[in-house]
């Protein structure tokens, strides 16, 4: 079954709605410029709402190891997210001082973007078409990708079914695809989840 991770949640009622609806992940973003930027303090108590079934996501960008270091300590996170400029050295210190899970992020805007993705010592990769732009690259690039990785980047509802149904990833990560007027809309997560789940069965 894919695996679904909704991720910039930002409210009690987001954790609500997922308790409910049980999407694989649910991420925190602790990148200060996001307007979906939580702290540290705000991440611990969702997680402690939040069912258990439902794994955590840090989402940091080029963010210090000490500082995740420090979060994933609290024990609001179980599963690292780098989305910056992290090098394969950093990414492999973070993995070895840690000892969570690491997805690494990579944007792909050609097929030539795809051969540092399949090096990278991270756990997982996810590939989005930036950070946070809310719009799909070309699909077609997934072809050569032959590791597990989560897919990213102008997903919702409407095309997240025939994306996996194609493409079958691992997983798929949304933000701003199940809002409204920027906030996690409770309809949008339930049809997101819907649709991967009938379409991401192999």
């Amino acid at each position: 079954m894919t695996k679904i991770k909704i991720c910039g949640i930002m409210r009690e009622e987001d954790c609500e709605v997922l308790n409910e609806l049980l999407p694989d992940l649910a991420g925190f973003i602790f990148w200060e410029k996001s307007r979906r930027y939580i702290t540290p303090e705000t991440a611990l108590k969702f997680r402690e709402k939040l069912d258990r079934r439902i794994k955590t996501v840090g989402v940091f960008v080029d963010e210090s190891p000490e500082k995740i270091a420090e979060i994933a300590a609290s024990g609001a996170i179980d599963v690292i997210q780098l989305h910056g400029n992290e090098t394969p050295e950093v990414t492999e210190q973070i993995k070895a001082d840690i000892k969570l899970p690491v997805i690494k992020a990579f944007t792909v805007k050609s097929a030539a973007d795809i051969g540092p993705a399949m090096h990278s010592p991270a756990d997982m990769l996810l590939l989005d078409n930036g950070r946070g732009t809310g719009e799909s690259f070309d699909w077609d690039n997934l072809e050569d990708v032959d590791r597990l990785y989560y897919l990213a980047g102008g997903l919702d509802p409407d095309n997240v079914g025939a994306a996996v149904a194609r493409y079958c990833p691992y997983g798929v990560d949304v933000s701003s695809g199940v809002e409204t007027d920027g906030k996690k809309d409770p309809e949008k997560i339930r049809k997101f989840i819907e649709a991967v789940r009938s379409a991401g069965i192999f």
